[in-house]
């Protein structure tokens, strides 16, 4: 039993779970679930009384049973005590206290992270300000490699997504040409395919193995199908660069997307035996976004933030090149409006990047819920002076297959150029063989490469 007072009232709160959920800022899901506090007052003792609460509490007291959640063994049994014996004696208040101190420098967070469990992120989180959540995680840097290095220091990677309504070859060729030209695709050229057909997910990754090959990209593709279809085309010899899955906080939501921890280690160890990197293994890539386990009635009663932080428990387990919350993505049933949007992203970039993983956000919305593209760029802008490492390159902002708002090429070049962020060094090389920078330094295509000609695919007669 937890408890605190505000005024003159005095707010109990049951077991940790509750305080987490009570304690969080509003957003609808919660609401949605019943889990939110009653009221402001109801919120602001909840984050007082968390504020107050022993870090230890976390490794004596789970949100979901060690017994029935192999997440939650995942979170408790890789725990790195000796990395938390430097914080055991704080609070989650005295936490925030010292991720904000100057003695928090980037070597002493990355020596942490291991010690800090989902939650105790996620707690930390609920107590700060949005200018905190940035001020944190822009102090974490985690850099990841396979064909190039992604997550240095003043860069910005990109994400390619030329997903097509019904996987027209030419119709995607244009999409990476466009994005190619505008500095986009060094995180890594990834297609959401319109169908999870084994025989049209191969097409696709011939399709971008044989652009990246003929224009020499050092860059990774990926289709982001199902993570069995994957595997079962890395039995058929296709060229597979990084293994795709979406994943969440428990493992009820988690054998909803079709998963489990044992299938992400035998993809992850497939994929590791092609060996097609060539400066680097990190051969995962994960999704996520809170909301996902409300959505499959998978929750154990738990909020949808400190479920979203542990799904990183999940995505650390595998070394993952790439790690983004498609924050806006599940729709106003979980986040409701561009502030909520917000204080999602901000937290979920936060949260990951102290558990060492390497963070990017899909800064999106779907056209039901009650945001638009002032929310975007504001919360893109945010994100980039907070160090994330890669966002989203979506042809007009406007994904025409999956039907959501995100942020174009345009965009993530209006942020390197605003914010003095440049593209992984390997992939700012090849752009500037091709000619695509000014004499400042700036990616301003003139003329399309002589070589960029043999991308799309000839007419049809």
């Amino acid at each position: 039993m937890y408890a605190a007072t505000v005024g003159a009232s005095r707010y109990l709160f049951p077991d940790l779970k509750a305080l987490l959920a009570k304690a969080t800022p509003a957003r609808s899901g919660d609401a949605l679930a019943g889990l939110g506090a009653a009221s402001g007052e109801e919120r602001v003792a909840a984050q007082f009384a968390l504020a107050d609460l022993p870090l230890t509490t976390f490794l004596n007291e789970t949100v979901v049973p060690y017994e029935k959640d192999e997440v939650t063994r995942l979170i408790v049994d890789r725990h790195d005590r000796d990395a938390f014996a430097a914080i055991a004696h704080l609070t989650v208040g005295g936490l925030r206290d010292f991720l904000l101190s100057d003695q928090a420098t980037t070597p002493v967070l990355t020596e942490l992270a291991g010690g800090l469990t989902p939650e105790m992120a996620a707690a930390v989180t609920k107590i700060s300000r949005l200018q905190d959540l940035m001020v944190i995680a822009a102090k974490c840097t985690v850099v990841t490699s396979f064909r190039n290095t992604i997550g240095l220091p003043g860069r910005l990677s990109v994400r390619l997504q030329p997903n097509h309504p019904t996987d027209d070859p030419r119709g995607i060729a244009a999409s990476i040409l466009d994005g190619l030209l505008l500095g986009a695709g060094d995180a890594v050229i990834g297609i959401n395919p319109a169908t999870d057909s084994p025989e049209r997910t191969y097409a696709l990754l011939s399709m971008l193995d044989d652009i990246r090959g003929k224009l020499d990209i050092p860059t990774q593709t990926c289709v982001l199908a199902h993570v069995t279809t994957t595997l079962d085309l890395i039995k058929r010899g296709a060229p597979v660069d990084l293994v795709f899955q979406s994943i969440a906080g428990t493992e009820a939501a988690n054998r909803s997307f079709g998963i489990n921890l044992g299938l992400l280690a035998e993809a992850r160890e497939a994929a590791l035996s092609l060996k097609r990197g060539t400066i680097g293994t990190d051969v995962m890539y994960f999704e996520t976004g809170q909301g996902s386990a409300l959505s499959a009635n998978a929750h154990h009663g738990v909020d949808q933030q400190t479920l979203e932080a542990r799904a990183y428990a999940v995505a650390r387990a595998f070394s993952p090149l790439l790690v983004n919350s498609v924050v806006g993505f599940i729709g106003p049933e979980y986040l409701f409006d561009g502030k909520q949007i917000t204080r999602a992203g901000l937290e979920d970039h936060c949260c990951g990047k102290l558990l060492g993983l390497p963070m990017g956000v899909d800064v999106c919305y779907t056209n039901h819920a009650e945001a638009d593209q002032d929310d975007a760029d504001a919360l893109l802008a945010l994100l980039t002076a907070a160090n994330v490492n890669f966002v989203m390159g979506v042809p007009g902002a406007d994904d025409v297959m999956l039907g959501y708002q995100s942020t174009s090429f345009h965009d993530a070049l209006a942020m390197r150029d605003l914010l003095g962020r440049k593209a992984a060094p390997e992939f700012e090389t090849w752009l500037a063989r091709h000619g695509l920078f000014d004499d400042k330094h700036r990616i301003r295509p003139r003329e399309l490469p002589a070589d960029f000609r043999a991308l799309l695919p000839p007419a049809a007669a």
